[in-house]
Formats: structure tokens, sequence, C-alpha cells
């Protein structure tokens, strides 16, 4: 919702979305239709009455992102340094397949809406066991990115936070742990507990005064939402490891489980 709201506001695409190709006409209106659908499927996801049908929605927005927008600026502008760790080349791209992840496990996750779910939410919803594969591996690069990236990372840190260095390598090693552990069923709850508390309290410590310092950068404020966002999905995967147990694979939750909107 916050993150239409933000390109409802400014009449562009903001933070998660790259700028759409010259071609297309009218790129302020397609802004704002977006916004319009994030805050219509945030509300329908908040009032748990079409939560599924809005999440596969949701979900599949993101995932055109990533394949009508993303993967062709990766073919046409191809990375020879380092091609699987240089900045927002796969950063941006790998957190949008983590938030498609998010919304594919609210489908699985989310309360019965009371009638036959239609085939686009099924086949969406069959996503659910990779949502948190999705998140581990996003977690995984943005570990190793702080180190490729440690000077600009350190910059991220607030100054009044003694050993700055020191943090963005610690982080970096918990981020790489945080997700590979989600692969591992054993440390799995744990390793996303881990995750969604450090990403919650980068909201607090780090995105919320960077976007009070800059009210008129949007993408500070989206950035604010966005790990929000991250955290609740390690949250929600913590929550389905939980209740199929460390054992117990992927699948949807066993019978008689309550959805994570009940719990």
């Amino acid at each position: 919702m916050a993150s239409g709201v933000l390109q409802l506001a400014t009449g562009d695409f903001v933070r998660l979305v790259p700028a759409l190709p010259a071609w297309i006409p009218a790129h302020s209106t397609w802004a704002c239709l977006l916004g319009v659908a994030l805050v219509a499927t945030g509300l329908a996801i908040l009032s748990g009455r079409m939560a599924r049908t809005a999440a596969s929605v949701l979900g599949i927005m993101i995932l055109a992102v990533v394949l009508l927008l993303y993967l062709p600026q990766m073919v046409v502008n191809p990375v020879v340094d380092r091609p699987f760790l240089r900045g927002f080349m796969w950063t941006n791209p790998l957190k949008a397949l983590a938030l498609v992840g998010g919304a594919a496990i609210l489908v699985g996750s989310s309360p019965d809406e009371g009638r036959p779910l239609s085939a686009l939410v099924r086949r969406f919803g069959r996503l659910e066991p990779r949502g948190s594969v999705f998140l581990a591996i996003f977690l995984v690069v943005c570990g190793m990115q702080h180190f490729v990236y440690s000077d600009f990372v350190t910059v991220l840190v607030p100054s009044w936070i003694p050993g700055q260095r020191l943090w963005t390598y610690f982080t970096g090693v918990a981020l790489i742990a945080g997700g590979a552990g989600i692969l591992v069923p054993v440390t799995a709850r744990l390793a996303a507990s881990l995750s969604a508390l450090m990403i919650f309290l980068w909201v607090l410590l780090l995105h919320i005064p960077r976007a009070l310092a800059g009210p008129q950068h949007a993408g500070e404020a989206a950035g604010v939402f966005e790990a929000l966002a991250l955290s609740g999905e390690a949250l929600m995967v913590a929550g389905t490891r939980a209740r199929r147990g460390p054992g117990r694979g992927g699948g949807r939750p066993a019978r008689g489980a309550r959805p994570i909107g009940m719990v």
C-alpha cells in the first residue's frame, strides 16, 4: 500500500520498479495505474476476504517486472566484471523475486476465502515451497555484497554506531548464515526468525532515519517498507517451518493448521 501511495504521489515508479523503456508511452500513467493496483491488493490482503487472490495478483505483477523489465536490461547490458556481484544488477531483481516468494507464501497460508480458488491462484500458489528459497538466495547474495562493496555499505551504517566497518562484515556474515540456514530444514525456523529480527532492526536504525533525513526522496521512504516486507516474509517462513516441523520439507501446511494471519 505504501509503495502504491508513493507512486501516486510522485507520478513515477519508485525504487523497486526500474524505468520503463523509452518506446512505452505515458510512463506517469502506468506508474499511477500500478500505484492503484498496489493499494488495492494491499487493502484486500489486510481485509483477509480476498487475501489469496490479491497476493496472487501482487506476486504476478512483481514477477512480470522481473521478466519484462529487469531481465531484458541484464541481457542488453551484460556485466563482464564480476557478473554475479555487481551492485543492483542482481540486488533488485533478487529482491523482487523474494517478494514474489512472500506473495506465494501468503497464498498458501491465508484464511480460506469461502469459495473455490481460481486457476490463476492455484497455479501461483504452487510457488509457495519456493518462497523460502527465493528469500534465502536474496539474503546470501546481499551478504556477499557486504564484502564486495564494503566501502558503500559502511557509509550506510549510522555514524553514532562505533565500528562501522566491523558491523558491515558482521551483518554480511549474518545475511549469508541466515540465507543458508533457511535452506536447511533443521535450522530454517531459527535462521528465518533471526533474519526477520535483524532486518526489522535495520528498519528502525537505518531506513526510518534515512527517510526522515531526506523526505524529498521517495526512494528512501520506499526502502522502509521494502525492508519491512522482507522482515515480515522471514517471519512467515519461520511460521510455516514451525507448523511443518524441523524434519519436514516443502508443501502446504498440515491439515488443521491455522493460517498465518490467525496465529
